[in-house]
């Protein structure tokens, strides 16, 4: 897998232009092609891209092009799982990122670098705050002008966009912009773009998140709670939590935040919409499985969760389903406020440990010419490792 720029061969290191003259087939994009000056050895990639042409030469001298460093959104990560480690080898250019980072003046160990090419602008909700730095590769110009858009419609209109084209090569642009005046090419090609957001506030890292976020119709943890049972589920990235009774799927939403997967199991067809809805509002629809069905048949075939909550609908016949389904080490969190529900984690506390804790909120409410409190329903949440 060889990384080609703008500059084409002469970019390229001695090793590079070596397996690329001993190559009997040459893969890759047609501009990365013409770019290496390929002869009829050279075979462009189909669209959709389909690796199966690169398996079907195994064992015969084969080169990949991509554009910069292949393992970095690009073709190389989807070759290397298919093929064994002594089948490979790669030989990278510089990024595109770094690229990008090189010609404005920024440690790109501070940037936040994404793939836009074929992700939805969401994929940036998580990223943008005051003064974020953030580097995109999109798919040409009329993208771009579309991503400027996006965040001017969303109060991200102030923060300043650069266009980057061509970088490294001969043609190379850089221009600079306001979102809400963007006058890039509708027609560039090859387009890289860079923003230091400016406008609205970003998402807070906290938990809790306000309900007014969320699509529901009622049916979520709320706030204070939600913040409650996060703190317990203790989401870390990389693990995968099942979040049973999703109802708006705000659970799965902040786990999935702080970098974990969520399969957020729903009954109601209207409520599983919602979790749709409110995943792809956040920019994780990657990230959050809706499974539309009822638990525990709904689990079976689920990869394994390092945590579970359940936020509403437990009784004995879902644990007893459940519990045995969990490995050991899996921390489960569940909430009550019915009394049967709440009388059912008592003797769960009893029989397995665990924590057994009873919250009571209430809000300031007018009465009359007057406030006081207004009681919320108490909730009682149990919190166990297996």
């Amino acid at each position: 897998m060889i990384g080609i720029g703008e500059d084409g061969l002469s970019g390229l290191s001695e090793s590079s232009r070596k397996a690329l003259v001993q190559a009997e087939t040459v893969f890759g994009g047609e501009r990365h092609l013409a770019l290496a000056n390929v002869d009829e050895r050279g075979r462009a990639w189909p669209t959709p891209f389909d690796a199966g042409g690169v398996l079907s030469c195994r064992g015969r001298a084969t080169v990949v092009l991509a554009s910069g460093d292949p393992f970095w959104h690009g073709v190389g990560s989807l070759l290397a799982e298919r093929l064994d480690r002594s089948e490979w080898i790669a030989h990278p250019a510089p990024s595109t990122f770094s690229l990008a980072a090189s010609r404005l003046g920024w440690p790109l160990e501070t940037v936040t670098c994404l793939g836009l090419h074929a992700a939805p602008f969401e994929r940036l909700v998580p990223h943008l705050a005051q003064g974020e730095r953030i580097i995109c590769l999109v798919r040409d110009g009329e993208a771009a002008t579309g991503l400027a858009e996006w965040l001017a419609a969303r109060g991200w209109g102030a923060s300043l966009i650069w266009t980057l084209t061509a970088l490294g090569g001969p043609h190379e642009s850089v221009t600079q912009h306001r979102a809400d005046s963007y006058t890039g090419d509708p027609a560039a090609k090859l387009v890289t773009v860079a923003l230091e957001a400016r406008g609205a506030n970003g998402l807070p890292h906290s938990s809790g998140l306000s309900d007014a976020l969320f699509a529901h119709d009622g049916q979520i943890t709320k706030r204070p709670m939600r913040a409650l049972a996060l703190s317990v589920l203790a989401p870390r990235r990389g693990e995968r939590l099942w979040d049973v009774g999703a109802g708006s799927g705000s659970i799965s939403i902040e786990w999935a935040l702080r970098g974990g997967m969520a399969a957020a199991v729903e009954t109601r067809g209207d409520r599983a919409e919602n979790i749709h809805k409110n995943a792809a509002a956040f920019g994780l629809a990657n990230r959050i499985t809706v499974v539309e069905g009822t638990a525990p048949d709904a689990l079976n075939g689920l990869e394994a969760p390092h945590a579970v909550f359940i936020g509403g609908g437990l009784n004995a016949s879902l644990f007893d389903g459940l519990w045995p389904l969990l490995s050991p080490g899996t921390r489960l969190v569940t909430h009550a406020v019915t009394l049967e529900t709440d009388a059912l984690l008592s003797e769960l506390h009893q029989r397995h440990g665990g924590e057994l804790m009873r919250a009571e909120f209430a809000h300031a409410d007018s009465l009359g010419r007057y406030r006081s409190w207004k009681a919320e329903r108490p909730v009682v949440q149990w919190s166990v490792v297996k």
